[in-house]
């Protein structure tokens, strides 16, 4: 397996060169900001990347005694997470957090999930649980669970999907029967449920939802329960078997380390859950931890990738065939250039959109919008075309890649997952342009197209005529297509537009990811001039990333559109 290397000094040129993340903090310095990183990712190489192959050759196993077993690996390196207080970053201090920005969080996080992602899945869970508690719960919830949650003796997940209702939410059959003390009895099946159960935690604390007594079909009629899988004593300690029995795991693809679970809540016996927030606000209760898990999802794409190109890079600098290293292969480096342009620009794509939680809490209303047009761009494009770098950072490796040896084909079979689960790319596609889109008549679209524009309009940008032509163009046909489907929505002709909706979601992830390497391209083109050597070579493969991105990915655009535009996309008529 080739050795770990992060690309931190574009890591830090996003954060602090172009995003200046630094304004966000009083009390931290940029140099302090860098150096969690920095001591993250030693942290990352040291002490997750190190158990990635054996959570992959190992995997989770169920056993009668002792319930789902995680790779033995993951037992020393959940814990050193933990007491580094590494889970604790980006909290606030009275809960035992360490604050810090959102943007410096998710590029730790992007680094965690890079390294392991099946290992970084369970404290992944473990976090999006936990704030669903803090933002929805009661104070009597939250001084309950989130102090051991905090700790590490307890994990969370969230548990939506049912047999016979996948992406149909819905369409849950779980029930919850009041008992008239607060409390309710949990009943039903629910699967694919990631971090379901494991030995890594005391104690696993479920969001179930589930339907009331009376309640109105379909997701308003749904409400949100915590359910752990131990009943919990006065003295916060663990109590009696709640119930939630883990009845199957999944042989999967990848992630072969993270416990995909079907769990049977209340099946031989009662199982009691706790109402969090209202009844019948479940789902808008759940979503603050789906909203969190889709950009999670993008992570995975876009930080797997990006360590894919990584050792790819060494490799291709190593091996020779020819009489020389195959770097110098035309074929090979254009491979390279794809993987780099790619994987960087998706790297920017997810610290801007991380910069907008910090440009929300400072009041900035537009940011809020944006940060919910971007999530599903962030989650469906990050992950299909990080996908797509992993797959071409095996042919890069031959057969060395489709073999074990090196590591890199189970970064495909790892990173395949999250274009499917939290919501499928094609329902991500939907609720780009149905409900982020044409609901607020392109408002938040047409304002994020004003600071596309305004990047066109630097001086800077008129030096790659070609390129910025380009992305001018693309800008024009994205405003052809949504007149286009504000036609066809006046029409109610709605099938028409959901035919090419993940389509215009691949158009306007190319799109943004250009603006942001081109972003990125000016300010690079602005500080070469005083650079040292070292940085000179940096900012001028800033603007190589750039030019590679807009002739092999910006490039697609035009036939995008075109497609939709001019080819018939109502095909409800037609067999199949």
């Amino acid at each position: 397996m080739a050795k770990y290397k992060t690309d931190l000094r574009d890591v830090f040129f996003n954060l602090f060169e172009n995003l200046k993340v630094q304004d966000h903090m009083v009390d931290y310095g940029e140099n302090d900001l860098k150096d969690i990183i920095s001591q993250f990712d030693k942290f990352a190489e040291n002490e997750i990347y190190t158990c990635r192959v054996e959570g992959d050759e190992v995997g989770v196993k169920l056993t009668k005694d002792k319930g789902v077993v995680v790779p033995p690996s993951f037992q020393k390196a959940k814990e050193q997470y933990y007491q580094n207080g590494w889970f604790a970053l980006g909290y606030p201090e009275d809960i035992g957090g360490m604050p810090a920005p959102h943007s410096i969080n998710f590029a730790c996080n992007s680094i965690y999930v890079g390294a392991n992602v099946a290992f970084s899945m369970y404290s992944g869970l473990s976090q999006g649980a936990m704030n669903v508690i803090i933002q929805a719960g009661s104070q009597e919830l939250k001084d309950k669970f989130v102090p051991s949650m905090m700790e590490g003796r307890w994990g969370g997940t969230m548990c939506l999907t049912e047999p016979g209702a996948g992406s149909d939410v819905g369409a849950s059959k779980a029930t919850a029967t009041p008992n008239g003390d607060g409390t309710f009895n949990i009943k039903g099946v629910k699967i694919f449920i990631s971090s379901g159960e494991s030995d890594l935690y005391e104690n696993n604390i479920h969001l179930v939802l589930a339907r009331t007594p009376g309640s109105e079909e379909g997701t308003k009629g749904l409400s949100l329960f915590i359910v752990p899988r131990f009943e919990i004593n006065d003295d916060l300690s663990n109590g009696a078997f709640n119930n939630v029995a883990c009845t199957k795991i999944e042989e999967k693809m990848g992630i072969h380390g993270s416990a995909t679970c079907e769990l049977t809540f209340g099946g031989q016996g009662d199982c009691k859950g706790q109402l969090i927030g209202k009844e019948h606000e479940g789902i808008v209760n759940m979503f603050i931890m789906m909203n969190e898990a889709r950009l999670l999802c993008g992570i995975q794409g876009e930080s797997q990738a990006n360590l894919a190109y990584q050792l790819t890079e060494q490799y291709a600098k190593e091996r020779s065939q020819f009489g020389k290293e195959i770097v110098h292969l035309p074929d090979v480096k254009r491979m390279l250039l794809k993987m780099r342009a790619m994987s960087r620009g998706m790297r920017s794509l997810i610290l801007y959109t991380s910069n907008l939680f910090d440009l929300e809490k400072k009041g900035d209303h537009l940011a809020e919008k944006e940060l919910a047009l971007l999530t599903p761009v962030c989650k469906a494009y990050c992950t299909d075309e990080g996908f797509q770098v992993c797959v071409d950072a095996i042919q890069v490796h031959g057969g060395y890649g489709y073999c074990s040896e090196y590591g890199i084909e189970q970064f495909a079979r790892d990173t395949k997952i999250a274009t499917i689960y939290e919501g499928t790319n094609g329902i991500q596609a939907m609720d780009f342009v149905m409900r982020k889109i044409l609901k607020d008549g392109g408002e938040t679209f047409k304002a994020l197209g004003e600071k596309i524009l305004a990047s066109l309009g630097n001086s800077s940008a008129g030096q790659w005529k070609a390129e910025s032509a380009m992305l001018a163009v693309s800008m024009q046909k994205a405003q052809s297509i949504l007149e286009n489907y504000g036609k066809k929505a006046g029409e109610k002709s709605y099938d028409a537009v959901l035919a090419s909706s993940t389509d215009f979601l691949s158009y306007c992830g190319n799109l943004i990811v250009a603006w942001r390497l081109l972003d990125g391209a000016i300010m690079a083109s602005e500080s070469i001039g005083s650079a040292s050597d070292e940085d000179k070579r940096y900012y001028e493969s800033k603007i190589v990333d750039f030019k590679i991105f807009c002739q092999h990915y910006l490039s697609r655009n035009n036939g995008i559109a075109q497609s939709i535009l001019n080819f018939e996309q109502d095909w409800t008529k037609v067999e199949v």
